[in-house]
């Protein structure tokens, strides 16, 4: 596909309010490129033990039966989660609920405000209880998307990405949405994060639907940026812009994962922002993901 048709496609499939740049056009396929996907023309595959759900994606589920959602998860052969509210239960109490059924934590989003404060220590004794090796800062106050409030945001993390290494644990990562991507003063906010963060204290947990949404390829950032990615939320974009079941809209994953060795995941992790059926869209988005070579 040229470049002019990408362009031409974006338009009438996306709609202006995507207006993705040529540079992440190549994220971005046809739905029947994407359900031709699994069939691919690659070799590789997504490790099983990579293969997770986040858990925000199953939050109503999970409020009505924590421990019977985590069960049905299990069953459909998903293999980790990402943590991401505890609905009244302690941490402790979910690793035992994880380990009865055989899922593994790999990470929980933390408020920002909680890890730049008091809440630090506690937070990080959480995730070793949990089992998890990364704290996820899941987004940014609104007030802080400036160049000052991304640099100030750049120190804070440095410095919570240190705590957490000295704990025994990984680097901080973090969460990107769209609006982190954006231009403001003539810089990308996001870059500032890239660029002046240290590498050995702080990663990124890309979230691939806010990527391509903020105009970003995300296989350009695993290229340009190595070893700073070791999670992705694997969510998909249905044709209006709206979110999707994973392997029913747009996004075209297979090209995606071709550099995500490249950029170091080492967790794939579902999400649907809404579903309207949190089961259905667990087992649709496994079983494409099970079946998808790159």
């Amino acid at each position: 596909m040229t470049v002019d048709s990408r362009r031409a496609f974006l338009g009438t499939a996306l709609g202006a309010a995507l207006a993705l740049p040529a540079s992440g056009a190549s994220a971005v396929t046809g739905a029947a490129g994407a359900s031709q996907a699994a069939q691919g023309c690659g070799s590789r595959r997504i490790p099983r033990s990579g293969l997770g759900m986040h858990l925000y994606t199953m939050r109503t589920a999970l409020a009505a039966d924590f421990a019977g959602t985590l069960a049905r998860l299990a069953a459909m052969g998903y293999a980790t989660v990402g943590v991401s509210g505890r609905h009244g239960r302690s941490a402790g109490e979910i690793r035992r609920l994880l380990d009865a059924v055989g899922l593994r934590a790999v990470l929980e989003h933390i408020g920002y405000d909680v890890l730049r404060g008091d809440g630090l220590p506690g937070a990080l004794a959480d995730l070793r209880t949990l089992g998890a090796r990364w704290p996820v800062v899941p987004s940014l106050p609104r007030a802080m998307h400036t160049p000052a409030g991304f640099r100030a945001a750049a120190r804070e993390f440095d410095r919570i990405g240190a705590a957490s290494r000295a704990a025994g644990l990984g680097r901080l990562l973090f969460h990107n949405h769209g609006t982190d991507h954006e231009v403001v003063d003539g810089e990308r906010l996001y870059d500032i994060l890239l660029t002046e963060t240290d590498p050995e204290l702080v990663g990124f947990e890309l979230d691939l639907y806010w990527a391509v949404k903020g105009g970003a390829d995300p296989g350009a950032l695993f290229l340009g940026h190595r070893h700073r990615f070791p999670a992705v939320h694997v969510k998909d974009m249905a044709a209006d812009g709206g979110f999707a079941d994973v392997g029913s809209g747009v996004l075209d994953f297979a090209a995606m994962f071709r550099t995500a060795r490249a950029g170091g995941v080492r967790q794939w992790l579902v999400e649907h922002d809404r579903p309207a059926d949190p089961f259905a869209t667990a087992l649709t988005s496994h079983r494409y993901l099970a079946a998808l070579r790159y």
